[in-house]
């Protein structure tokens, strides 16, 4: 059965929601009152997380203490409150009041008196939106827990391949059973990496994973990232350029993640630059006396450059892009590094490299 639609209605005075029941009343809502922004948020905070959030709210503008502006502005800053529809209801009909509103993020309003046909009519319109988000969100979470089922899954049949190949290795092989034997685990191995990679970002997304930090030079992680892409960039006749900090400390980092981190920076500056490129790796390490940041690690290349639009995106899980002619980027490492600098409390960002390229900055 499904349940009963919930609007929540803000509104200093009660005069306000006794009109809003009336004009709603046949339309089957769970209607809740509130006398204040204040009020109303405060609900929100303390909400159970079984209990279902609002699926519309009525916020009237001019409210004291606490206005509906500022109110709305507190509602779509939460991530977990941010796909709740707002609906501002106020008095005041000036473009910069409207204006306002919008900007608060509001996703519509209406102006006093109150229509009753305007009224349904916006709230029907507001629950359609909510219920087609609600439902993509649980295709994505459908999808989220299959594929953390098969990752699952692969784990134990990877690690027979790489037992098994493992065992060849330690036997009297010939010559090229030896090399296939190599190629089997070598490949296994690379998959295996795959697979606990994408355990630890299932982990970062549901706030489990809990970060082993260790003191380590971070210069010298980078010079151990860099000598092990050397061959590969040499391949491509790519030079790989480090500019260390003079600053030589200690930051207390997850190795393992920081490790992938830089990896996957790294392997995809490399397959987006061109033949004879530059790929520059910077790392910065302030002073102690310096507390805006703790580290940042910069990736110069001089490959094809980013849309603005493709910079954001690409951060995001399963987005792609193509970044050389002929070469497709798959989004899930740059996601993977935006969770390790995230749960780092740090951040990620991409921008462009004039005249051509990108710059992929992490802080932390």
């Amino acid at each position: 059965m499904d349940r009963m639609q919930s609007v929540w209605v803000v509104d200093d005075e009660p005069n306000g929601f006794e009109v809003i029941e009336l004009l709603l009343r046949r339309e089957g809502y769970r209607l809740t009152y509130f006398d204040s922004g204040i009020e109303a948020l405060n609900r929100l905070e303390s909400s159970p997380p079984d209990v279902p959030l609002p699926d519309v709210i009525l916020l009237d503008v001019m409210m004291p203490e606490l206005d509906g502006i500022e109110t709305c502005r507190r509602v779509k800053a939460n991530p977990n409150w941010q796909p709740i529809p707002v609906i501002m209801v106020t008095a005041l009909d000036s473009k910069e009041d409207l204006a306002r509103s919008l900007e608060s993020g509001a996703d519509d309003f209406l102006t006093k008196p109150v229509n009753g046909l305007e009224l349904r009519a916006r709230v029907r319109s507001m629950l359609r939106i909510k219920q087609q988000y609600d439902a993509l969100q649980a295709t994505l979470n459908l999808r989220r827990d299959l594929s953390k089922l098969v990752v699952e899954d692969l784990r134990q049949p990877m690690s027979t391949v790489l037992l098994g190949s493992h065992l060849l290795l330690q036997s009297n092989l010939e010559p090229q059973d030896r090399q296939r034997a190599e190629l089997v685990y070598a490949a296994g191995s690379e998959i295996d990496a795959v697979i606990n990679g994408l355990v630890r970002l299932a982990k970062m997304e549901s706030g489990r994973l809990v970060l082993n930090r260790v003191e380590v030079d971070l210069c010298e992680l980078a010079e151990v990232v860099i000598a092990n892409f050397q061959p590969i960039a040499d391949a491509k006749q790519i030079q790989l350029l480090l500019e260390l900090s003079e600053q030589r400390r200690w930051v207390a980092i997850d190795t393992n993640l920081f490790h992938r981190l830089l990896d996957n920076l790294i392997a995809n500056a490399i397959q987006s630059s061109p033949t004879g490129s530059t790929i520059t790796v910077q790392i910065e390490l302030p002073d102690r006396s310096e507390s805006v940041r703790h580290a940042l690690v910069r990736v110069v290349d001089q490959g094809s450059s980013l849309s603005k639009d493709l910079q954001q995106s690409i951060l995001s899980q399963y987005e792609s892009g193509t970044l050389t002619c002929g070469t497709s980027q798959i989004g899930l490492s740059l996601a993977f590094c935006k969770m390790v600098a995230e749960a780092h409390g740090g951040k990620i960002t991409i921008e462009q490299n004039p005249p051509q390229g990108s710059v992929v900055t992490v802080e932390i």
